[in-house]
């Protein structure tokens, strides 16, 4: 949860804080900036998680995990401090280094369980991760600026370092776990079943991936599977860059009212997630939710830039929860489907489930990047190119991906109770 705090606190004040920054530089391009910032916190992610994950494999769980808890605590408050683009960007990146180690968690609740628990155990992950995601962004935008808001914060860092506070809020949190971590946590990996096989060196790691993917990228039914997620990540993380430069600009919205419209996407993802995949799944199947989110998502993206000025929070709520209940019913049935594909073609999960996150990766890392570039191109155009064009190009990838799902073949019979299982 406290990793998924951190990547979502920023989303609702960054595009500020960036803006405040690169003008202060004399740089007037704020998109490319602030798709820069996000994906750098992607990158580091993709570049650090196979070192943390052998490193646990060989010291054990436990100093890995507090690692990242300490590591969050620092980068967090250095970002929020941050005075320069540079500095911002090193911080952020450093960010997403030590909250690379969320496989070492899933590998600790491995190493604990049995098939009994498994399950639901690895649940709770998922379930952090949306509550994460919900308390992240609303952290961050209530308490922006905060100066402007409380006099006990007037005349103080605070007041020169407007975004400190949110990200000394998420400090505090990862300090707090790691106290916590310190006296609770047990070591799961024992010294009997630790193992120095595999690399540290990151680029050995992203090499082993990277022939995995293209492995799995030549299985007719897995490549089409895996191209599936890339389209549909890289059209969802476009938005991400954009979102805010445009109700910003274009609806006059704060950061705490950024911060409250994410806030809502993520608790509707969790009632999606949390309460509903499971009936739908049994009365819809996998293949046809996927469908349906797929199309609602991009549907809700499209919309973004045509939300109505007169009922703007009526509209916008309309907007965001196709959106979310778009990505709620797609991911968790994407994932099945992958999962009951790759066990029909007698394949390793290991593997294939790799060489899908490693896809998503260069999905998360290019789409903000788009996103920022498209807006500074657009964002002054008019007609065909505006400052819609971005949230256009999200539906385009959809769409793209709707269609590839229709290569995908139904479940036999024989095997349709493997997802329900």
């Amino acid at each position: 949860m406290i990793d998924m705090i951190g990547f979502g606190i920023i989303i609702p004040f960054l595009t500020y804080f960036i803006e405040d920054l690169a003008t202060k530089e004399g740089i007037i391009e704020f998109g490319f900036w602030i798709g820069l910032m996000l994906l750098s916190y992607s990158a580091a992610q993709f570049l650090f998680s196979p070192f943390w994950g052998s490193l646990s494999d060989r010291i054990g769980r436990r100093p890995v995990i507090m690692a990242g808890l300490l590591g969050n605590t620092v980068f967090f408050t250095a970002f929020g401090l941050s005075s320069s683009l540079t500095m911002a960007l090193i911080a952020r990146f450093f960010a997403g280094a030590f909250n690379a180690n969320i496989a070492v968690a899933k590998a600790y609740i491995g190493d604990i369980s049995d098939h009994t628990n498994l399950a639901k155990r690895m649940g709770l992950i998922g379930a952090s991760f949306g509550l994460g995601f919900t308390i992240g962004p609303f952290l961050g935008g209530e308490f922006s600026s905060p100066a402007q808001k409380w006099d006990l914060f007037s005349n103080t860092i605070f007041d020169s370092n407007p975004y400190l506070l949110p990200c000394a809020i998420a400090s505090a949190l990862s300090l707090a776990s790691f106290a916590l971590a310190l006296k609770k946590l047990p070591e799961s990996h024992q010294v009997e079943h630790r193992t120095e096989s595999g690399s540290l060196n990151p680029l050995n790691q992203i090499s082993i991936m990277l022939n995995d993917l293209k492995t799995v990228s030549r299985m007719p039914s897995l490549g089409n599977l895996i191209m599936i997620g890339v389209m549909f990540t890289y059209g969802f993380t476009i938005m991400h860059a954009v979102f805010v430069l445009f109700t910003e600009s274009g609806l006059g919205f704060s950061e705490a009212e950024n911060g409250r419209v994410f806030a809502i996407i993520g608790l509707n993802g969790l009632l999606i997630q949390g309460f509903l995949i499971g009936r739908l799944t049994k009365k819809f199947g996998s293949i046809k939710l996927m469908k349906i989110g797929t199309l609602i998502c991009g549907l809700g993206l499209s919309l973004i830039p045509h939300v109505s000025t007169e009922w703007v929070w009526l509209s916008m709520m309309g907007v965001v929860i196709l959106i979310s209940t778009g990505n709620g019913l797609f991911q968790p049935s994407y994932a099945a489907i992958l999962a009951q594909n790759t066990r029909l073609a007698g394949q390793e999960m290991g593997m294939v489930m790799g060489a899908q996150e490693s896809a998503s990766a260069f999905a998360r890392i290019l789409g903000p990047l788009t996103g920022g570039l498209v807006w500074d191109y657009t964002v002054q155009r008019n007609g065909l190119l505006s400052n819609a064009s971005a949230f256009h190009l999200c539906g385009i990838m959809m769409i793209i991906a709707l269609f590839l799902q229709f290569k995908t073949t139904s479940l036999s019979p024989q095997s349709s109770g493997h997802i329900e299982e």
